[in-house]
């Protein structure tokens, strides 16, 4: 028997993992397809979206309002900006100006708050969301930005039924950086979740604090 584990080194193998075990039938859309290197030794989406498309067989809308009616995909992979920036920040750096950024944190987990909601209008109910994300540091603060994507998608309505680690071969280094206060992310996740009654009670998210 095949062992799947929820770390590895290989974003193909953690994809190809997410397939068998919850879309054996592939997925449905990524909303922000960009090139398609993300799918490298993937079965790609049958719905290729993005805000700005980049290919000709990509089509174009923003991920926070889809042409999709109510409950009708099975499965979405979500591979949006995990960079935010300080307003004061003048210098956009290499992972920045490669793959896209938000003024501030704040304002990216707005965007990903919005997308939650809309995927989740477009679910079908047993639907499946993958969701990749990085945690963050911005102005020496510390954004763990997969506990609040998990912490939002609890009190939508999802079942965070899964989350795989992706480790990182070459950690990219900003010639901006002078003195490093944190230790270096050279990992992101993919959270997975289903549209399906939760079979863990979260209830104390709704309440804004901790059942006792």
């Amino acid at each position: 028997m095949f062992l799947i584990e929820t770390v590895a080194a290989s974003q193909s193998e953690i994809l190809n993992n997410i397939l068998k075990l919850y879309c054996p039938g592939g997925f449905d859309l990524d909303p922000t397809y960009s090139k398609g290197v993300f799918y490298k030794g993937v079965p790609g989406p049958r719905l290729k979206y993005d805000i700005a498309p980049q290919e000709v067989a990509v089509a174009q809308a923003d991920c926070r309002k889809l042409p999709f009616a109510d409950s009708s995909l099975n499965s979405i992979v979500f591979d949006p900006p995990f960079i935010g920036a300080s307003q004061r920040d003048g210098k956009p750096g290499i992972i920045k100006s490669r793959f896209g950024y938000y003024r501030n944190v704040p304002e990216l987990w707005d965007f990903y708050r919005r997308s939650l909601a809309e995927f989740y209008r477009i679910l079908k109910i047993g639907g499946i969301l993958v969701f990749k994300c990085q945690d963050t540091i911005e102005s020496g603060k510390q954004y763990l930005s997969h506990v609040e994507i998990i912490t939002y998608a609890c009190i939508l309505g999802y079942y965070p039924i899964d989350l795989f680690i992706l480790t990182a071969r070459n950690v990219l280094i900003s010639p901006n950086m002078v003195n490093q206060q944190h230790a270096r992310k050279s990992h992101s996740y993919f959270l997975v979740f289903k549209k399906v009654k939760s079979k863990i009670d979260y209830s104390f998210l709704h309440q804004g604090g901790r059942n006792e």
